[in-house]
C-alpha cells in the first residue's frame, strides 16, 4: 500500500467514524475521482492559469472563493434553461405543494435532504414522491 492510499484509507475511516457518507457510490470511488478531477481542471483553468501572478497568498485566497461563488451561485447551465443552479433550485422548491413536500418526509428526513431532492417527481406523477 502506497504512502497515498494509506493517507486516503485514514481519511476514509475518520469520515465514517464521523458518520459522513460518499456523496456518491463508495468513498474513493471512480465518480468521485472524475468529479472532484473535473472541478479541479475548471478550476486551475479559469483561475490559476488564466488570472495567474499574484502578489500573496490572500489574492489567491479571495480569487478562489470569488470563482466557487460564481460556480455555485451565478453561472449558466445550459441544460436547465441558462439559469443560475441556485435560481434552477429556488424554482423547483417554490413548484412544490406544502403537502407534497410533508408526504415526500420520512423519518430519515435530514438524510433525504441531504442526498438528494426531497421529491423529484411531483409535478410529473401522481405520487408526489421517488
Amino acid at each position: 500500500m502506497t504512502s497515498r492510499n494509506s493517507g486516503e484509507h485514514v481519511n476514509t475511516k475518520r469520515l465514517t467514524e464521523a458518520g459522513i457518507e460518499p456523496s456518491v457510490g463508495s468513498v474513493g470511488d471512480s465518480y468521485d475521482n472524475a468529479l472532484a478531477n473535473t472541478i479541479n481542471g475548471l478550476y486551475k483553468a479559469e483561475v490559476i492559469y488564466r488570472r495567474g501572478h499574484w502578489h500573496s497568498y490572500e489574492a489567491i485566497k479571495y480569487d478562489t472563493l470569488e470563482w466557487v461563488d460564481w460556480f455555485n451561485n451565478r453561472r449558466l447551465l445550459q441544460p436547465i434553461g441558462n439559469i443560475p443552479p441556485t435560481e434552477a433550485e429556488a424554482a423547483y422548491y417554490a413548484a412544490l405543494t406544502p403537502s407534497a413536500v410533508a408526504a415526500c418526509l420520512k423519518p430519515s428526513g435530514l438524510r433525504q435532504i441531504r442526498d438528494g431532492p426531497i421529491c423529484s417527481s411531483v409535478a410529473t406523477t401522481s405520487s408526489p414522491c421517488s
